[in-house]
Formats: C-alpha cells, sequence, structure tokens
C-alpha cells in the first residue's frame, strides 16, 4: 500500500511559479513510477507529467512541455512538479499518482492508476 500526499498548491498570478510536492509513505517507493494529473470540474482527469522509478524516462504533456518539470527525490520519496509561466488555463486540481507500471501508460486512462492522492488546488489569476 502506498499514501500520497501533495502540498505547494495555492493561488498565483499569471506568468508567476509553484512548486508541487508529492510525498509517498509505505514501501517500495522506488519501484514506482510517479506522475502528475489535474482535473477541472465536468471535465476528465489529464495527464501532466511522469516520471519513472529511476528518473528515466520523462513524459510532458504537450499542453505543458517547456514550462513544467517533474522530478523525484527517492531519498526523500518525494516528486516534484515545477510550474512556471502559470497561465489562467493551468487552474485545476492536481494530483501525484503511483503505479508499478510507467505512469505515462495510463494517460488516456487514468482510471488504471494504482494509486491517487487527494489533490491539491492550483488557482492562476489573470
Amino acid at each position: 500500500q502506498v499514501q500520497l500526499v501533495e502540498s505547494g498548491g495555492g493561488l498565483v498570478q499569471a506568468g508567476g511559479s509553484l512548486r508541487l510536492s508529492c510525498t509517498a509513505s509505505g514501501r517500495s517507493f522506488t519501484l514506482y513510477s510517479m506522475g502528475w494529473f489535474r482535473q477541472v470540474p465536468e471535465k476528465e482527469r489529464e495527464f501532466v507529467a511522469a516520471i519513472s522509478w529511476s528518473g528515466l524516462p520523462i513524459v510532458i504533456a504537450d499542453s505543458v512541455k517547456g514550462r513544467f518539470t517533474i522530478s523525484r527525490d527517492n531519498s526523500k520519496l518525494t516528486v516534484y512538479l515545477q510550474m512556471n509561466s502559470l497561465e489562467p488555463e493551468d487552474t485545476a486540481v492536481y494530483y501525484c499518482a503511483a503505479d508499478r507500471s510507467l505512469i505515462s501508460s495510463h494517460r488516456d486512462s487514468p482510471k488504471g492508476v494504482e494509486y491517487w492522492g487527494r489533490g491539491t488546488l492550483v488557482t492562476v489569476s489573470s
């Protein structure tokens, strides 16, 4: 069993930056691929970024490529999402995800992901 807790969300102006963190508890964190999805009301959960247990490969959604980066620190059981040049369209609840297979393999079918955090809200004002 893996528990995921996100932090770092909040309110930021357009053009600003935020860094989300997701800390895991439970066994075998290093065996899990980690990632981030986001969701707005009445829409499907959308893939944002993923990183394998070793740090490669990294997959970034086209909608955030060049602005968002993902990294992980296995010694701290934590995965990060650095978000720069934020836009109002980035406003969403951001969810951390963990899976023993590549998270990117679930990008079109997030319901198959093994573990989810509870989410952290990011609001970007114009």
